[in-house]
């Protein structure tokens, strides 16, 4: 996922470059765990998980929620 229409660069999991591949682990483990990598600028995301969901925001692009 991206946030503000931005092309994803980077894994959103594990944080390394989406043109390096081998992100099959990585696409299984979001599955049932929230971002901790901004796809667009690489940066640590601030991660708030609740019993009803999480939030995960990114100082310069904003907040996905699941």
């Amino acid at each position: 996922m991206t946030l503000s229409g931005a092309q994803a660069a980077y894994c959103d999991r594990c944080g390394r470059s989406l043109a390096d591949g081998g992100h099959d682990s990585c696409a299984q483990a979001r599955l049932l765990e929230p971002p901790r990598f901004c796809g667009t600028c690489r940066r640590r995301m601030v991660v708030q998980v609740t019993p009803t969901g999480w939030t995960a925001r990114c100082a310069e692009h904003g907040m996905i929620v699941s």
